[in-house]
Order: C-alpha cells, then structure tokens, then sequence
C-alpha cells in the first residue's frame, strides 16, 4: 500500500497500524457526532409535534374565548377558521382577454332643459347645439299649511273642505320612502336619521321616524308573502341559511330563504326542522294527511302502526293545531310523546305544502344544517371543503395528506363546474367513479380519513348537481344575502316589537329581492307608495319572478 501523499514509498507495517487506529478513531467520532445528530434530530422533532399540540390547544382556548365573550355580549359566535377559497380559486379564466367596455355616462330622465343664448356678431351661422348634462340632487324639506274653508250649513252642520287625495297624518310618502331607503339599503340608524331630516329643515321627533319605518306597512307585507310563494312555486331551487338574532331581548334565528330571482328573511325563536317547514307555509295554520305526508313519515322511524292509523285521515285538511291535535288523539295516537308529535307535524306541514302546490320539484341547497334537509336536498360543496381547514395536522407528514386531499378536492370541484355550464350525457358515471376513488382514500391520518368516509356517505346530496345541473353548486348567494342583515344587526342590535321585527325583515328582502329582479330599490319604494308619476308601474314582484322563472 502506498501513502497519501504519492505512489512511490510504500508504508511500513508500524505507519500501517497507526493509519488503520487513526482511520478507527474518526470513524467511531464520526458515528458518536451520528447519534448525536440523530437524537437531537428527534428531539427537535418531538419538540415541533409538542409545539403543534401546544398551538391547536392555543387556537382552541382563544377561540372558546372569543365564544365566551359572543355569549356575553348576546352575539353569535364567529367559526374557528377561515372562509374556503375553493370556489374563486377554481373560477374559469377566460381564454383572452377581451376589451374592456367604454364607460360612457348612464342616460338620465331630463327633468329641465336650458338653451344658453350667446352674444355673436352679425352676420355668424347657426350651426346647432353643444349638450352638458348636468346633474344635481335637491332636498329640500316642504311644510305646506293647508287651510281648510269651514262652512256652516242652513241645517246647521259644518262642512270642511276635504285634504287632497294621498295626504294623510303630519308627513307625506316622499319621508316615508327617504327613511325607508336610508334605513332599508343605507343602513342609517333611526337617531341618525332623525338628525338628518332636522338638519335639511323637517322638524320630526326620533319616535315619529320610527313610527313611520315600522306602521302602515301591510302592502309591503303581502307582497313579501306573495313572493315566497312565487319562489316556492317557480324556482327550481332554493338557498337556505340562517344566522343568530335578538328579539325582546330573547335569543332568536333568522333564517334567509332565496333563489335566483328572490330572497326573505324571517326571523322566530325556534331553529328546528318543524319551523323551517313552518316558514316555507308562509303564514298557513293548516295541516294535511296526504301521500307526501305519509312518504314523509315512512322516511323516518315511525312506527307502522301508527302510519296505519294516520292512513285512515289521508286526504283531510286540519285548519287549527287545536283541531289536529284533537284528531290524533282521537286516533289513539300518544300525543304527548314531544318526539313523535314533532315528527307527525313535520310530516303534515309538508303534506300542506305539497297540498297546495309548493316545492313540487325544488332542490334544497344547504350547508348541511339538520334543520334543511327536506325535499330533494343537495349540500354546499365550500361548507364541504372546508372542514378541511378544521384538521389540525401534528406532523408535516399528515399537513401533506391534507394538501393532498383539498388539491384532489378543487381539481374535482373545478370540473364539475365546467360540466355544468355544458351539461353533456355520460359524465355523470365517469364523476361518480372519480367521486368515490378521492372519498375513498385511506392516509392514515385518522381524523382526515374520518371526514372522508363521512363526505363519501353524503355522496348523493354532493353530486345532485349531475341529476339537476341548474341548481348551484354552493350557497354563496345565501350567505352574501344574509351579510347585509348581519351587518344590520351590529348597527342597530335586535328589535323590541312584532311591528320592528317584521318590518326589519320584509323591507330587506324586498330591497334583495329587487336587486336581483334589476330594479332600483328607491324607484320600487316610490311606485308602491305612488310617488313615480307617470312613469310606467312595477307590476307586483311575484309575478316578475313567475314570468322570468
């Protein structure tokens, strides 16, 4: 063997022994600085899986307090994570580009013409007119004192003579649809409001604001109703969702019911599936015993027996809870069993609402709530995905099956929304086989593999879309609704009255309804309260969304 250092010397046995010792010492050092990387390697690991542990621990107890002061302040608590960015991020681009369209200036309804006359010298040619339109806002307050001639009749009665027509009580409807819209749409408080009007020159008291916001509203009322029920009887699907509230500084829930080309809200104390049925009654005390009630019933766990004896009731119509209460009883039914007797009146709510022609083949899209899964129901694709913002990964290796499984999850969601835009036959098969290889996974992570199996168990409400391609694949449209009667609630808190709750909710959904409809909420107000002139009238928002649907 020859030395490092070049070819020629070899090296003597003794030079051999030290080399070999020398070579044996590194490497046993070599392999000592091994296990102490190792270990510490371990230890550092062990300490980020303790420190992931300590973190989800962390967010769990700020977000308990973050409840807790909720609860406190009589607010409902916030979610623990973040909104899903599943249904922007998996939007179409569009192939180019296009030109960005010109903003020329809306055309208005000229209200006054002026003709500006200039000073020319003899001898100089018309050539015409150069248009300016301008445009200004005037509010002026008028007070007009009428003075009505009293007369003293040869009989002895007096006449007056009669107010002209539409003038009733100390202000007109023009106030009214300047509170309504600043109020409804505006989101102004009433003390604002107030100050409002006082500063352009109308003396008006903060109880007569309110007053006029929440009295005399029974059109708005009934056309609100006729709307649900176009809804209802039109469109093929609806989007529900509901929120927290306060009412008569009691704990309430509104719940927002709306389409493509109409949204209500209304709000009560309950939030069961019993008074989500209740609502989609719209106002009707009736019960019926059909075969929609009865198919109902045998969905759940009822017993034969007593489907057997509400059989022998099929086709009658119970106007009162009283009298329906009074006929199940006399059928032997136990109507004190609070489960049963919830369940039996869901089933006759519903049969009243199929009774009278509603829901006939609409598709309830919700966030998987209890309380909505009625009818042909269909869940939230985003409310789906994004329990996978819930999982707290404790090791890099369960964070990458988590990524793994959204990436698979988006790539899936973004195909069946270009399917739906062009519905073609014979993908729904190849979508059902992909469906179950991504919610089939098994990772090993055991909370992740938990959420798919029971995503895969709800396989049919995910994929109804492949059996009704025109509902919508999420409830942001609810969701988008509801913000703005959220964002009322921390303006003005809750209500006091039946008349301030119902106002609340029937003016912001005729405001959303409008929006969707394409009318201008202020023009909608004007026409109703017969402010509009001579424009053309609304006809009644109802039958907009039939005509359209």
């Amino acid at each position: 063997m020859n030395s490092p250092g070049g070819p020629t010397k070899p090296l003597s046995s003794r030079a051999l022994r030290e080399l070999v010792t020398d070579l044996a010492g590194k490497i046993e050092r070599l392999e000592q600085d091994l296990s102490q990387l190792w270990t510490h390697n371990h230890a550092l690991q062990h300490e980020v899986e303790q420190l992931r542990f300590d973190n989800s621990t962390l967010r769990r107890d700020n977000q308990a307090l973050k409840d807790e002061i909720a609860r406190l302040k009589h607010l409902p608590p916030r979610p623990p994570f973040k909104a899903s960015g599943m249904d922007k991020a998996t939007q179409p681009q569009p192939a180019k580009p296009g030109r960005r369209p010109g903003r020329g200036a809306k055309r208005d309804r000229v209200t006054r013409e002026v003709t500006i006359r200039a000073e020319v010298p003899a001898g100089s040619r018309f050539k015409g007119y150069k248009t300016v339109v301008h445009r200004d806002l005037v509010l002026v307050a008028e007070v007009v004192r009428y003075k009505r001639e009293r007369w003293v009749m040869p009989e002895g009665q007096t006449l007056i003579a009669p107010l002209p027509a539409g003038i009733t009580g100390g202000f007109g409807p023009g106030v009214r649809r300047f509170c309504l819209a600043l109020h409804t749409q505006g989101q102004v408080t009433t003390e604002r409001l107030t100050d409002l009007l006082n500063g352009i020159g109308l003396a008006i008291s903060k109880r007569e604001v309110v007053r006029l916001l929440t009295t005399d509203l029974e059109l708005f009322e009934q056309e609100d109703r006729a709307i649900l029920q176009a809804g209802l009887t039109a469109s093929p699907y609806l989007t529900v969702d509901d929120t927290g509230a306060r009412h008569a500084r009691r704990a309430a829930v509104t719940t927002q019911i709306g389409g493509e080309r109409f949204c209500v809200f209304r709000t009560s104390r309950s939030k069961s599936r019993l008074n989500f049925l209740s609502l989609l009654r719209s106002g009707c005390d009736e019960y019926v015993v059909n075969e929609a009630a009865l198919d109902y019933l045998r969905r759940q766990l009822v017993e034969a027996t007593v489907i057997a004896r509400l059989t022998k009731l099929q086709g009658q119509v119970f106007r009162s809870d009283l009298e329906w209460l009074e006929q199940l009883a006399r059928c032997s039914i136990n109507i004190f069993d609070r489960p049963l007797l919830q369940t039996l009146n869901e089933a006759a709510t519903w049969g009243a609402l199929r009774h009278h022609g509603l829901m006939a083949n609409t598709v309830v899209v919700s966030d998987d709530a209890g309380q909505f899964r009625v009818a042909t129901h269909a869940l939230c694709w985003v409310h789906a995905e994004r329990h996978l913002q819930k999982l707290m990964p404790a090791s890099p290796k369960q964070a990458q099956a988590v990524e793994l499984v959204r990436e698979a999850i988006w790539c899936f969601y973004r195909s069946l929304k270009l399917w739906k835009q062009s519905p073609s036959p014979g993908g729904e098969r190849a979508f059902r086989w992909q469906f179950d290889r991504i919610f089939g996974l098994r990772t090993g992570y055991k909370e992740l593999d938990d959420l798919l199996a029971r995503l895969a168990r709800r396989k049919t409400e995910l994929l109804r879309v492949l059996e009704r391609p025109e509902i919508p694949l999420h409830t942001n449209a609810s969701e988008n609704d509801l913000r703005a009667w959220v964002i009322k609630r921390k303006i003005s808190g809750g209500t006091m009255s039946a008349d301030g709750r119902m106002a609340r909710d029937v003016m912001l959904g005729l405001s959303k309804t409008c929006r969707k409809l394409g009318l201008a909420f202020f023009t909608y107000l004007g026409d109703r309260l017969g402010l509009n002139g001579d424009r053309p009238r609304i006809p009644p928002l109802a039958d907009l969304i039939i005509r359209v649907a």
